[in-house]
């Protein structure tokens, strides 16, 4: 680009010197006067903050505490952009830290909150609460001798978690049984991104969330399948209910379905920001029929393998349309205060498909059945949150979800505020998960058709 415009403004210099030198004279002085009178006013409004603040320190009925304040107001000004710009503080930072590192010192269960108690929903397999013997739809009452009624999720959880090699007292309840104490020591926690098991000879992949985890996650679940089975006829990849991860997560397990072409490309405001991510040689999967399953709850991260997967013809996605969530969140350090996740770009699919508040279609739609009747006029989408941003191709279709970010300094989005369309499968409960039945069915109806196809000598 800088090639071309240095071309044409040397091959115009002789015939329009004339017209240009007057532009420059005409426009300059106008625009130095706007961007004077933006910048006074700019100043004024920060004048007006100072005031205000000035004014709540010194007359509001009680003491505030400028920390929270100045806080707030950053926080209103970033939340003011979109549902997903956001300000967060130290204690804020360091959590998503942890989300995204996919490794935190703890006891190891996944927990809910219940009638204003901790319940269990499963410990994790070999942690320390595994071994103390915690098991799904236990409740705990007490956190060291102190009750968790009154606290937040989030207070639980932060309780739970220390230092590795410290202990904690949990005091159980457990349905037809006596209340009881267990001591659990924390310790090292890895969060399992990847699970896989196998339906007969089709290998079930379920990528929970795009942790910095889930690539080594992908090729140990591909190693599991391979040592169970060997020959392969099929992969379903799970993706539904993944609220997203780390951008350069999604582009790695893309690129292990790929053998070449553009993943996705970010575009921010200015052109050279425009970044693309393109699949390197080899398939982890050998080019095995693929479906991969989405819905509602399917957003950012999750929409970037799937449109890539999609777009290049190498799987079939089933289920139902994704959350669209096209837009990339960059994560800003502001030192010792934390930071902020500010909206930079947004992405777009290896076709160009901005898929900002439309999401991704799958080319078979399937409900799930079990609860589709309840959940259809409860979920929500990008397009439902209140300021967000709209698509880039003007196109404004009902709710989806939406992604990117760049390796490096972004990640995607994995707070978004919808309802999900139906639990995610665990290991073999599959008997009654709809759409993986269908998934599990288009794949055994292709391997009996290549069947025959060989068989005739077709």
């Amino acid at each position: 680009m800088n090639v071309n415009f240095e071309f044409v403004r040397k091959s115009c210099m002789g015939v329009a010197a004339a017209a240009a030198v007057m532009f420059f004279v005409y426009a300059s002085p106008v625009q130095a006067a706007d961007e004077t009178e933006e910048e006074t006013n700019t100043y004024e409004l920060l004048n007006l903050f100072g005031d205000v603040l000035e004014r709540i320190r010194s007359d509001y009925v009680e003491a505030p505490n400028d920390k929270d304040l100045i806080e707030a107001a950053i926080g209103g000004m970033l939340a003011s952009l979109d549902p997903h710009s956001s300000y967060m503080n130290a204690d804020s930072f360091q959590e998503m830290q942890v989300q995204t590192k996919g490794e935190f010192g703890g006891l190891g269960i996944e927990v809910s909150m219940e009638n204003g108690l901790i319940k269990v929903v499963s410990p994790i397999d070999d942690t320390p609460a595994f071994r103390a013997g915690l098991q799904p739809g236990d409740y705990i009452t007490h956190l060291d001798g102190e009750p968790v009624l009154g606290l937040t999720l989030s207070d639980a959880v932060d309780r739970m978690r220390g230092k590795v090699g410290e202990d904690i007292t949990l005091s159980v309840q457990r349905l037809d049984t006596d209340a009881f104490e267990v001591t659990i020591t924390r310790a090292i926690i890895k969060i399992q991104s990847v699970r896989s098991h196998m339906e007969g000879d089709i290998g079930y992949i379920r990528i929970t969330s795009f942790s910095g985890t889930t690539e080594k996650g992908l090729a140990k679940a591909f190693k599991k399948l391979n040592d169970e089975d060997g020959d392969l006829s099929g992969i379903v990849l799970d993706l539904r209910n993944n609220p997203g991860g780390l951008l350069d997560q999604a582009i790695r397990i893309s690129d292990a379905f790929l053998d070449k072409g553009e993943i996705v490309s970010t575009r921010g405001k200015r052109p050279e920001d425009t970044e693309r991510f393109n699949a390197r040689d080899g398939d982890i999967a050998g080019g095995l029929p693929m479906v991969v399953l989405i819905n509602s709850g399917s957003a950012s991260a999750s929409e970037i393998v799937s449109g890539a997967l999609q777009d290049h013809g190498r799987a079939i996605v089933m289920g139902t349309q994704s959350f669209g969530k096209g837009l990339v969140q960059t994560i800003i350090p502001l030192g010792k205060h934390g930071a902020m996740r500010l909206t930079t770009a947004r992405y777009y699919t290896p076709s160009g498909r901005d898929i900002q508040k439309i999401g991704i279609e799958p080319d078979i739609i399937v409900e799930q059945a079990r609860l589709e009747s309840v959940s259809t006029g409860t979920r929500r989408r990008e397009a439902d949150l209140r300021g967000a941003l709209d698509n880039a191709g003007g196109t404004d279709a009902g709710g989806t979800d939406e992604n990117g970010d760049t390796p490096e300094d972004t990640e995607v989005d994995q707070s978004t505020d919808q309802d999900t369309e139906a639990s995610a499968p665990k290991e073999n409960d599959t008997p009654e998960d709809y759409q993986l039945s269908r998934a599990l069915d288009l794949l055994k109806g292709y391997e009996l058709f290549s069947d025959m196809i060989n068989q005739n000598g077709g």
